[in-house]
This record gives C-alpha cells, sequence and structure tokens, in this order.
C-alpha cells in the first residue's frame, strides 16, 4: 500500500510540473514579434482559448481554459486588440486580457501641426481616415470643456489640439481628440485663465494669436517680442501682415509671399482685413500661448523671419523693407 500511495504521490507531483511547464512557460523560448490578436465582443472563454492556439499563440487551449477557470476569470476577459506573442505564457497572456491592456498606438502631434496635417500624420499611421478626423473635428465638444465656450460655433477645434505624445487605444481617434483637449484645459490653468479675463481678452483670441506666433518665429524671446508688435499694431488698426495666414490659404511651404497672394479674399488673409483671421491656422504649444497672454513691449513695428529662422527686428517701414530686400531676395 505504502508504495502505491507513493506511486501517487509521484504521477501528482509529475502532473504538478507538467501543469505548471503548459501555465508558466511560453509556447516560444525565442523572443518573437507581437502581433495583433482581436476578441470581439460577446466571445467566450473556450472561443478565445481556441482562437489564440489557431493563431499559435498558446501551446494547448485546454491549459488557457483550466487556468483562467482556475483563477475564477472567465467572466473577466475584456474584448479589444491585444499586442501577444508567442514568447508570453498562459498567465501573461491571461493576464493582459483580464486587464484590458488592450494595444495601445503612440501618437506625436507637432507644435504648429494644423488640422490637415494632423488628419495627414492620422492616415498614414493607419489611426482612421483624415476625412473621419475632420468630420470629428467639427463637433462641439463645449459642453465637456469650458475654454471652448468662447469659440465661435462655425470655427473647429485647430488651435485647442494640443501638441504632445498620445497613447490612445488602436484607431480610437475620438479617444486622441478628448485626451489632446483636456490636456489643453490642464495647461491653461486657473491664474492664466484669470489673467486672459483681467487683460479683458477671450481665450479664443489668445489662441488665435498664439497660432500666428507659433508658425512666424522659434524662439520663446522672439515669440515675446513678437506678441508685443502684433498686439500693438492691432490695438492701432495697422494690419497685422502675417505671411503665416497667407501660406495657410495656400498650403505653400515658403516663407516669400507675393504681392498676388495678399490679394487673396480670405477672413485668414491678415493682409487684407484688419483684426486677428477668423480663427487659429495651427496648434500652439505652450510658449506660444504664454507669450501671447504675457507680450514684451519693444519699439519695433515691423519683423521678419530669415530662411535661416532668425527673426529681424525694425522700428520704422524704411528699416523693415531694407531688411527685406537684404534677407529675403
Amino acid at each position: 500500500m505504502k508504495k502505491i500511495y507513493l506511486g501517487f504521490i509521484f504521477l501528482f507531483f509529475l502532473i504538478g510540473i507538467f501543469v505548471w511547464q503548459e501555465i508558466y512557460l511560453p509556447k516560444s523560448f525565442k523572443l518573437e514579434k507581437e502581433k495583433l490578436f482581436l476578441i470581439e465582443k460577446g466571445q467566450n472563454l473556450f472561443r478565445i482559448s481556441e482562437n489564440l492556439e489557431k493563431e499559435k499563440l498558446i501551446k494547448n487551449k485546454f491549459f488557457f481554459n483550466f487556468y483562467v477557470i482556475l483563477k475564477g476569470n472567465q467572466r473577466k476577459l475584456q474584448a479589444g486588440e491585444y499586442f501577444l506573442s508567442p514568447s508570453m505564457n498562459i498567465s501573461q497572456i491571461a493576464g493582459k486580457i483580464i486587464s484590458g491592456d488592450v494595444a495601445k498606438e503612440i501618437l506625436t502631434i507637432l507644435e504648429g501641426w494644423n488640422l490637415k496635417e494632423i488628419g495627414e500624420y492620422l492616415e498614414e499611421k493607419g489611426t482612421c481616415l483624415a476625412e473621419e478626423f475632420f468630420e470629428l473635428v467639427k463637433k462641439d465638444f463645449s459642453n465637456d470643456f469650458d475654454f471652448l465656450k468662447d469659440k465661435p460655433k462655425n470655427i473647429n477645434l485647430d488651435g485647442y489640439l494640443f501638441p504632445d505624445t498620445y497613447y490612445i487605444k488602436r484607431q480610437e481617434v475620438e479617444e486622441l481628440v478628448r485626451k489632446m483637449l483636456e490636456n489643453f484645459d490642464k495647461k491653461l490653468n486657473s491664474d492664466l485663465r484669470e489673467e486672459i479675463k483681467k487683460q479683458k481678452k477671450t481665450i479664443f483670441e489668445i489662441v488665435t494669436m498664439a497660432s500666428l506666433i507659433e508658425k512666424e518665429v522659434k524662439t520663446k524671446e522672439d515669440k515675446e517680442i513678437v506678441s508685443g508688435i502684433l498686439w500693438k499694431r492691432l490695438k492701432n488698426n495697422i494690419p497685422l501682415q502675417v505671411d503665416a495666414t497667407i501660406t495657410y490659404i495656400t498650403g505653400k511651404k515658403t516663407i516669400k509671399i507675393s504681392k498676388e497672394d495678399t490679394q487673396i479674399d480670405s477672413p485668414y488673409n491678415t493682409y487684407k482685413y484688419l483684426g486677428l483671421p477668423l480663427g487659429p491656422i495651427c496648434n500652439p504649444g505652450i510658449d506660444s500661448i504664454l507669450v501671447a497672454i504675457y507680450p514684451k513691449s519693444s519699439e519695433y513695428w515691423y519683423y521678419l523671419s530669415t530662411p535661416e529662422g532668425k527673426t529681424i527686428f525694425s522700428k520704422i517701414l524704411e528699416e523693415h523693407n531694407l531688411a527685406k530686400l537684404k534677407y529675403l531676395k
């Protein structure tokens, strides 16, 4: 009897080792590339394990089922897309699916990009079609974000999509838009909003001005002076004559603006019409927003950017025209 008893113990020991190996050792010990695995809504444990086996991510569906049921998690498996690899064991794969650790995209939105550039980038990344994005940014988000209350209803979200790096669920473009708006909400804190009110300006005006500054000059020091010049020109009913508003209209990638371009009939044309353009021309970073709120006073009335990115400031028109002849040949 003792030998039979010991035999059973040894047998159970061997079974235990076998089960442990099946659960905690991966199908492949090579570092294999992760691939997307889709779990559709309504799929149960047995369908999921069957698909995992078909995709050669696990050795045997039985042990996946056994592990999940043993842990009491069969009702906690979540639908979605997951990055999984045969180099992961059953415990790791199940843990990802139970926790809902779905596949994430890393998206980097650069300072100064407008909606067209963001849409093209998202389409290139496979996040969505550019047209889907363009339709989404026409949506009214003002009930969720107070800072959009003074934005005219006919203006899209250009200017408010804060440039940064974002991690989102794959192909969840509305999640990206909301995260960008949430980021803007945090960056434009209560102190900044109070300062905007004190100056009797609107957030929309500040964002529009910041978008011009973002496209016109590079360094924060130059941006501060340019902000002062532009606000001063506004106050004195002098056209802003911002070249970036012309390239926004034409879509040309150039710093050289023709006389014909300046005659284009558009509410964004700051050569033809007084005041700020109809709305923001890009999505500015925090430095441009800050200098739009806190401009630097100077004796300058004019500026231009050289092809090398240097900013040349002038006090009078004659001086400015000479600078154009010298730097913009």
